[in-house]
């Protein structure tokens, strides 16, 4: 257990930062997960308006560093791949 202030100060601001970390990771998570749908539902309109909302949110944890910058890349690119498939299909 924490004896000096600043180790009891520390785990309050390890505590603070996981519990942001984690509101920001959910929070992408949520509006991706708002894409798969509208992208299951066949809608491309819908898709692109998701991915709108979704791409600054995705950026933004990146930005935090809560997720690795090439992750959001990668997961954005993939995204998008699959809005723009729908106007073909």
């Amino acid at each position: 257990m924490a004896n000096t202030a600043s180790a009891r100060k520390r785990i309050r601001q390890t505590a603070t930062r996981t519990a942001r970390n984690a509101a920001r990771k959910s929070r992408m998570r949520t509006f991706v997960k708002k894409v798969e749908t509208a992208l299951a539902s066949g809608d491309k309109a819908a898709a692109a308006a998701a991915l709108q909302a979704a791409q600054p949110e995705m950026q933004r944890a990146a930005g935090k560093g809560v997720i690795h910058a090439n992750t959001v890349a990668r997961k954005l690119s993939r995204l998008s791949k699959r809005v723009k498939a729908i106007a073909s299909a």
